[in-house]
């Protein structure tokens, strides 16, 4: 009798620890699935056609993708690639000097040469940019669409992007994808020589 008094009083501290135990587990599974969800949610736009409709997805970037139209860079990127944007985010170009952006809308030529500056020809994503960086020991070189070099490299812990002039910027957002590339957004505008 004794015995089965012990029997059923392990029997019943199992049942407990197993019910514990399989309930934290489905908590911090809906926990960590929902946190990753919510994090891949935010960047990624699985769905845009090409890396314009990537850049028209995020309105921060709604200047980028007007001077992309007006240099008529739109129907180049819409085709081919894949291609990498490194988008300047609308308060780098709220900073250029006062009438510069007016000026370069009305100067597509100019306009398409400063843009070629920002996109590259390859899918550099977060993650491939990591792998590179770490090939490189912490410096990669990616080429854009007009020749320039751009160098990637860790300014503490922000990717930072120079162009040859020496113009630099940070990338503040990653993986903006469209069927043909990725954009990513940046602080600043990459000026030419």
């Amino acid at each position: 009798m004794k015995r089965s008094i012990f029997l059923a009083a392990g029997l019943l501290l199992l049942n407990l620890t197993a019910s514990r135990v399989f309930s934290q587990t489905t908590q911090d599974t809906t926990k960590k699935t929902t946190q990753d969800t919510t994090k891949a949610a935010a960047p990624a736009v699985e769905g845009a056609s090409d890396v314009v409709g990537a850049l028209a997805s995020n309105a921060d970037y709604s200047t980028a993708l007007t001077a992309v139209k007006a240099a008529k860079l739109d129907s180049v990127l819409k085709v081919g690639g894949p291609y990498t944007i490194f988008a300047p985010h609308n308060n780098a170009f709220n900073a250029l000097p006062a009438g510069k952006l007016d000026s370069l809308l009305k100067d597509p030529v100019k306009l398409g040469a400063l843009l070629k500056g920002h996109v590259v020809m390859g899918k550099y994503g977060k993650k491939e940019i990591i792998a590179a960086l770490k090939a490189g020991k912490g410096k990669a070189a990616v080429t854009t669409l007009d020749g320039q070099t751009l160098t990637l490299s860790l300014a503490g812990s922000k990717l930072q992007i120079t162009n040859a002039a020496g113009s630099s910027a940070q990338v503040t957002l990653f993986d903006l994808v469209g069927a043909n590339g990725i954009v990513n957004g940046i602080n600043g505008i990459l000026m030419p020589k």
